[in-house]
């Protein structure tokens, strides 16, 4: 088992830049893919990166492609997602999840429902 709890989320305006963390403990965090998924008021929960054990593999949405990167810190276990070129259309709690799965490759994006542990989530707000 593993728990996760974010951290970094704020106020921002657009075009600026934030840096969440999902600090972990439990199991050891290379056992797991991470993602990063997020919900905006009155809307589904998605998909925004996923990243396998090793770090070697990284998926985005397409809305987040070239602005956003998920990075993770094994040793440190703790998972990183740098926002850049905000939009007021990326305001969202942000939640980190982790998977038992092995994934050498990640080929597409993660499902929640796939997911087996989250963390609470931290806000982002984007002003324009």
């Amino acid at each position: 088992q593993v728990q996760l709890v974010e951290s970094g989320g704020g106020l921002v305006q657009a075009g600026g830049s934030l840096r969440l963390s999902c600090a972990t403990s439990g199991r050891t965090l290379s056992s797991y893919l991470m993602g990063w998924f997020r919900q905006a008021a009155g809307k589904e929960r998605e998909f925004v990166g996923g990243i396998n054990g090793n770090g070697g593999s990284t998926y985005y949405a397409d809305s987040v492609k070239g602005r956003f990167t998920i990075s993770r810190d094994n040793a440190k276990r703790t998972v990183y997602l740098q926002m850049n070129s905000l939009k007021p259309e990326d305001t969202a709690v942000y939640y980190c999840a982790a998977d038992r799965r092995f994934m050498d490759v990640i080929r597409g994006p993660l499902s929640s429902s796939g997911m087996d542990y989250w963390g609470k989530g931290t806000l982002v707000t984007v002003s324009s």
